[in-house]
């Protein structure tokens, strides 16, 4: 989200703290203050009391809110784990060594995208902008992409030499936009999802079917 700057005027230096922290919606040890006026009392009523005026600066701590949270977990779970964090303004990408890469990874990858999800929240928790997170470990999302792109024209085929429709075991979003995308140029099939999350599953079915 980059660092995130507002300034505030009220009566008093405490006041125009306050409303920048409301505004922020966060704690005053969250954010460095900057006092540009102290403000003061009017001059025997003669002219209008000057108000204070204050710069409050939200830094911007993802990467060690991230790194925070997800070694705290891991530690809570019995893991050895390292972290390499890349994050740039729109996009955090988390890539986790450990001996351990298949429970972190869980059936199919659930718990790495529970994890994922989880630390999507906690990072974004006060951000004024949303910040898309990404966990992986031993390449397993560019492994699982293959994986699936195979299966998709694997089953279209089936699909397209035996005319009948063929549904695919319940995915998450992301996996079925892999699916959708695969074989979106196919011209003999088409592909659409039915039923709810997470049950979710795309169908393939034969255009002339």
């Amino acid at each position: 989200m980059g660092n995130v700057v507002i300034e505030k005027t009220a009566k008093t230096v405490e006041e125009a703290v306050n409303l920048a922290v409301e505004e922020l919606d966060v704690t005053e040890d969250q954010v460095e203050i900057e006092i540009l006026e102290e403000g003061g009392k009017s001059l025997l009523g003669l002219r209008k009391a000057k108000e204070a005026k204050v710069r409050v600066i939200l830094y911007d701590y993802a990467t060690e809110i991230a790194r925070d949270f997800l070694e705290e977990l891991f530690e809570k779970m019995g893991l050895n784990a390292t972290l390499d964090i890349i994050d740039d303004e729109e996009i955090m990408k988390v890539n986790i060594e450990s001996n351990n890469s298949g429970v972190i990874i869980g059936r199919r990858g659930e718990t790495l995208d529970a994890l994922q999800f989880i630390t999507s929240l906690v990072v974004n928790r006060n951000n004024t902008t949303y910040k898309k997170i990404i966990l992986d470990t031993e390449d397993y999302r560019k492994k699982r992409e293959t994986t699936l792109q195979n299966l998709a024209n694997r089953l279209a085929y089936k699909v397209e030499k035996t005319g009948r429709s063929m549904s695919l075991e319940p995915m998450n979003p992301y996996e079925r936009r892999i699916i959708h995308s695969t074989l979106q140029k196919n011209e003999n099939v088409e592909t659409y999802s039915v039923g709810e999350d997470p049950n979710r599953k795309v169908v393939i079915k034969n255009i002339e079917g």
